[in-house]
């Protein structure tokens, strides 16, 4: 395992309940078919963690962007245990039988001559596939390129010139208010059920195997599923009152959910932010996209390419820390100055809240000790545009913040 604050799987920002010690993490998955095995579900990338200070105890919240998971990182680990000549049975056998002593005969051979090496082979090719990764820069925690997994891995869409579609991931929170919205980052479709099902055919799942009962009942809880609120503690209520009207004449009409162009696509030429993640979404992927599912009653036919990225209402914003569509911008108080006074290098996925600027403290020994860095200058990483309320004064600025904290 790799260098990093915790223990185990811990590392590479996997959650464990303390309260409900289990012996999987949270966003796991148990069956049995016909051996033991564990998956991923949606809570892995959709459960994150805030502390108020460093030595603070963690608080989980359902719902939030995994902040603190580096899935890239947990995929290159499972890739080099499998390249590891003593991934075989004459190791690997001693080991289990020294945790389960009472492991039988056929349950040792069944894993001898089926298990072990299948899992290998398996994960040899899951390397082969994910070989595009190699090309782009690192994802980072709370991040994950959504889109060229199909375009490679599913469809073989192969180009001259791959485009890195690395992105934050998204909160899950208040579904039902988002249906008929254009969704995902560039707004390529306005079905929450198919968004949901096709997260998880990118996430492994195939449309034989995808288990929609299980499916249904998370799109029925994440439908009235609600952020929590930003802590009153840390709110200056006259200020917040404020700063209503400036919210109300510069950001609502694009992020209310009762605003005129929320739910829809600002052209790339006026919102100006980094294009890559709206061009790696081809017309071609569109159109692969709408044949998963043929035959069957969900059957996808809403995937289509736009212009630029989708306005998003505000619900939970506080926890959606860093800003931008690829977590260019550590801090609303950092979104809200012009894109040159933006930081240009810092550190994703240590999990301390910065209550003032209202995003997760960025910088730092302590930040630069377990987090990420970050650096804008590389491909897919641009913190440009969106230059909604930067000509606003510091005074005006002041009152947004701390009116968006109550979102």
């Amino acid at each position: 395992l790799p260098e990093g604050s915790g223990e185990g799987y811990e590392r590479f920002g996997f959650i464990y309940e303390e309260e409900a010690p289990k012996d999987r993490p949270i966003g796991t998955s148990y069956r049995e078919d016909p051996i033991p095995m564990i998956g991923l579900n949606c809570a892995l990338c959709h459960t994150g963690v805030v502390q108020d200070e460093q030595q603070d105890e963690q608080r989980v919240i359902l719902g939030m962007p995994a902040i603190q998971f580096d899935l890239q990182r947990y995929l290159r680990f499972l890739f080099a245990v499998a390249d590891d000549s003593r991934f075989d049975a004459d190791n690997l056998m001693p080991a289990i039988k020294s945790v389960h002593p009472d492991f039988g005969w056929f349950e040792s051979q069944f894993y001898r001559y089926v298990v072990i090496p299948q899992t290998r082979d398996g994960l040899l090719d899951e390397e082969r596939l994910f070989a595009w990764m190699e090309t782009f820069p690192d994802f980072g925690p709370g991040r994950v390129d959504t889109f060229n997994p199909y375009k490679f891995n599913i469809f073989e869409l192969e180009g001259d010139d791959p485009r890195i579609g690395t992105a934050d991931f998204p909160p899950l929170w208040n579904q039902a208010l988002k249906e008929g919205m254009w969704l995902h980052w560039d707004g390529n479709n306005d079905s929450v059920m198919e968004r949901n099902r096709s997260a998880a055919i990118g996430a492994g799942a195939s449309p034989e195997s995808l288990d929609a009962a299980s499916l249904d009942r998370i799109a029925d809880w994440i439908a009235v599923l609600s952020p929590p609120a930003f802590p009153d503690i840390h709110i200056n209520d006259e200020l917040a009152r404020s700063g209503a009207d400036v919210y109300a004449q510069n950001c609502a009409n694009c992020h209310s959910f009762d605003g005129e162009l929320v739910g829809t696509v600002t052209d790339i030429a006026d919102i100006g932010t980094d294009s890559e993640r709206l061009e790696s979404f081809t017309a071609d992927l569109a159109e692969q996209m709408n044949t998963l599912g043929a035959g069957r009653p969900w059957e996808f036919s809403r995937f289509r390419t736009s212009s630029g990225y989708a306005n998003m209402p505000l619900d939970g914003i506080w926890l959606r820390a860093p800003y931008l569509h690829n977590g260019s911008v550590p801090t609303l108080r950092d979104l809200l100055t012009p894109p040159e006074s933006r930081p240009k290098v810092f550190y994703r996925g240590y999990p301390v809240y910065d209550y003032e600027n209202v995003g997760f403290v960025s910088s730092g020994a302590a930040a630069e000790a377990s987090g990420f860095r970050f650096d804008t200058a590389e491909r897919g990483n641009g913190n440009e545009g969106h230059l909604y309320g930067t000509e606003l004064d510091e005074e005006q600025i002041a009152a947004l913040i701390e009116f968006l904290k109550t979102k």
